[in-house]
């Protein structure tokens, strides 16, 4: 790839990278805000949470396909098909008649927004080398702290002024212009080979993972149903194993995935991602029904999330240099648990400071692992696996914020239960389903404190997680020389 990258104008590539990113990171926030009015004038208020699964689903499911198939016919054809897939999506959303239908084209949205994060991340790996591209990750990691801020503020005023289809529409010049870039800017050099494409392993791994999620995210489902669907899961995952040992070239290769580096990284990534979902969906909860907060300064503690995520992302490239590859793994894995303990010493009298400083240390934990994990993977493989590896580590992130949504859910309700029970415990949710209901909430010191019980229930679950990603990122394989030796990879590998 060193010919091609030669030619390709990196800068406008990253650029091009952040815009396209952009425009998927921006989608979660932008569309939460429009979504009360959607459903006021399309109805169907039941599908309401699916608008957003459908989405999730289909992206996380997608994301190793695309990965495995940008490994054999390039990073720019595959990437630009996953934008044009997104494109049709978001102009069919903003067509929608009905919630059925919105939720129709959210799952096609989907399908293509799985393509973007891991080839453009894969397109990084290709063109900068080690000591590069912490500098760049860092500027990837400020486009999504910018759509936290920006996709709540800009829903607002378009569902205020516009319509709310312009929420979807407003995509359409985004990727227009990001396709444009592409073709122009982005310069590869591949050996086309006839490959056989796995299908069956496809649709295999696709019924398996959607049917786990599924499980995962409709857990108040009837017994039969859940059961059903842990069947599914379980016999087309068997199915898929079979499968992909027998095929000439399978979706997701087993001896890639069971490589200690990239096993370990997976697993890491994967528990970190539960207890920043953890934190993300619960911290909220506290600042605004127990400290009795404004949304306002609920925000403010998540925000020091994002901010400690890019700057550790930005100072990555000064740290390997400093300290090398290994001391900065183990410095975030430390980061994380100690930021995560905070949530332990919240009290309903604590400042909201607190909450913002353990936000802010797990972000900063989550930099340093997130970036190195995926710096590791990518120099640990050649060119025409390098699509699947990273895609390994951003299916195991989306599959971590699955599984942590669920199982700290299932803890504080579980919490409430025990601190609250029967009449109690119904008046409580009935509480927390009310629009105002936080604020409410905390204006009842007795029902207040069963919260705050329940909530510490999660905190503990959280940090639990968060030590076990402690532990599992000891585990990832760093030699001492990690470094250089990884730095000769990528200089070698980008010659391919």
């Amino acid at each position: 790839m060193s010919n091609a990258a030669q030619r390709s104008n990196r800068v406008l590539i990253v650029a091009t990278i952040m815009l396209a990113t952009f425009m998927v990171a921006i989608e979660a926030t932008i569309v939460a805000t429009a979504m009360p009015r959607i459903v006021g004038e399309l109805g169907g208020f039941s599908y309401y949470s699916w608008v957003f699964s459908a989405f999730l689903l289909a992206q996380s499911t997608t994301t190793v396909i695309y990965g495995k198939l940008s490994d054999i016919f390039g990073r720019k054809p595959v990437l630009i098909g996953g934008i044009l897939i997104f494109l049709v999506g978001s102009l069919l959303c903003g067509l929608a008649w009905s919630m059925m239908s919105l939720v129709l084209f959210r799952l096609l949205q989907g399908l293509g927004a799985g393509a973007i994060q891991p080839v453009t991340m894969t397109i990084i790996g290709d063109l900068f080398k080690l000591e590069e591209r912490g500098r760049v990750q860092g500027a990837m990691a400020t486009v999504w702290a910018t759509s936290a801020v920006v996709g709540p503020l800009a829903g607002g005023i378009i569902v205020d002024n516009i319509s709310w289809a312009w929420i979807f529409w407003i995509n359409l010049p985004i990727g227009v212009i990001s396709i444009i870039a592409f073709m122009v800017f982005l310069k590869e050099d591949v050996a086309h080979k006839q490959a056989k494409i796995d299908y069956l392993g496809s649709v295999l791994f696709s019924i398996s993972i959607v049917a786990l999620l599924v499980m995962l995210t409709e857990t108040d489902a009837s017994a039969w149903i859940l059961l059903s669907l842990f069947a599914v899961f379980v016999v087309t995952g068997l199915l898929f194993l079979a499968q992909e040992k027998r095929a000439p070239e399978p979706i997701i290769s087993i001896p890639l995935w069971s490589r200690r580096l990239i096993a370990t990284s997976n697993t890491a990534t994967l528990l970190a991602g539960m207890a920043l979902i953890g934190l993300s969906t619960i911290l909220p909860l506290y600042v605004q029904g127990v400290l009795g907060r404004s949304p306002l300064v609920a925000g403010f503690t998540l925000t020091m999330l994002v901010v400690g995520w890019p700057l550790a992302v930005m100072l990555s490239s000064r740290l390997y240099k400093a300290f090398g590859i290994r001391r900065t793994l183990r410095v975030g894995s430390l980061m994380f648990p100690f930021g995560a303990c905070f949530l332990l010493f919240l009290t309903a009298d604590s400042s909201p400071v607190i909450a913002g400083a353990g936000s802010f240390f797990m972000g900063f934990g989550m930099g340093l692992i997130s970036l190195t994990s995926i710096v590791l993977v990518q120099d640990s493989v050649e060119w025409s696996m390098r699509g699947s590896a990273t895609a390994s580590i951003i299916f195991s992130r989306s599959l971590g914020n699955t599984l942590g949504a669920t199982v700290l859910g299932a803890i504080l309700n579980a919490g409430i239960n025990h601190y609250a029970s029967g009449e109690a415990a119904a008046g409580l949710h009935e509480v927390l389903n009310q629009p105002t209901g936080l604020s409410a909430l905390a204006a009842d010191p007795a029902i207040r404190a069963v919260f705050n019980a329940a909530l510490h229930w999660s905190f503990w679950g959280v940090v639990v997680v968060a030590v076990l990603t402690f532990f599992t990122t000891w585990l990832i394989p760093v030699g001492h020389g990690q470094k250089r030796e990884a730095a000769a990879v990528a200089s070698e590998a980008a010659s391919h």
